[in-house]
């Protein structure tokens, strides 16, 4: 889901409630996907968590007044996803996201029904750290050399390789090709259903 506008503009208005400099977009894109108050803490150079703790209130507040701004599925998604479970693929999420958080992205997508497992932020460490694919690995009985991480962030790229697992990155994400480059993924693609290109 394109979900940045939202976020980028959550994260300012927190930033402006708290009488904080407001951060630019690209400024807010580089700590997406990371936990919520480490992100915080990253973006505005807080080491103070009580601090920290007041931002991340006036975010989640600002997220739930953001509603009306779409979170929509990029174009080819629902496709990929049919094709990848037809072909009996086990589809999993790593995300920065809640547990609540991804709830409501995934009542909001109606993609719930693809995804056999899932790990959030405050279910795991923060990502980079693997801990969320450990788990789901775990859980699924699978190890490294059996998955693949998908992902937009350089974040995503460098959990999986902290653990030797596969990498695809996705250009029309947050973080620009270059950055994702840095973790040596396999492919970067520019479309999802290129993605089937790639695991065929």
């Amino acid at each position: 889901m394109d979900s940045a506008q939202k976020i980028v503009l959550s994260m300012q208005t927190a930033a402006k409630i708290a009488g904080l400099s407001i951060p630019s977009a690209h400024a807010v894109r580089q700590i997406i996907g990371i936990s919520l108050k480490p992100a915080i803490m990253q973006l505005f150079e807080i080491y103070d968590e009580k601090i920290a703790d007041q931002i991340v209130r006036h975010y989640k507040q600002a997220y739930t007044d953001n509603h009306h701004i779409p979170s929509p599925l990029f174009d080819g998604v629902i496709p990929l996803l049919d094709s990848l479970k037809s072909q009996q693929r086990l589809l999993a999420v790593a995300t920065g996201k809640a547990r609540k958080g991804l709830n409501n992205a995934w009542l909001e997508s109606g993609t719930r029904e693809y995804f056999v497992s899932s790990r959030c932020a405050d279910e795991a460490m923060s990502k980079p750290e693997p801990d969320m694919l450990k788990q789901i690995l775990e859980e699924l009985r699978l190890t490294p050399s059996d998955a693949v991480m998908i992902g937009d962030t350089s974040h995503d790229m460098s959990m999986a390789e902290k653990i030797g697992m596969d990498r695809i990155g996705v250009s029309y994400g947050v973080h620009a090709p270059h950055q994702l480059a840095h973790h040596s993924p396999i492919s970067i693609i520019d479309s999802p259903i290129e993605l089937l290109e790639h695991l065929n």
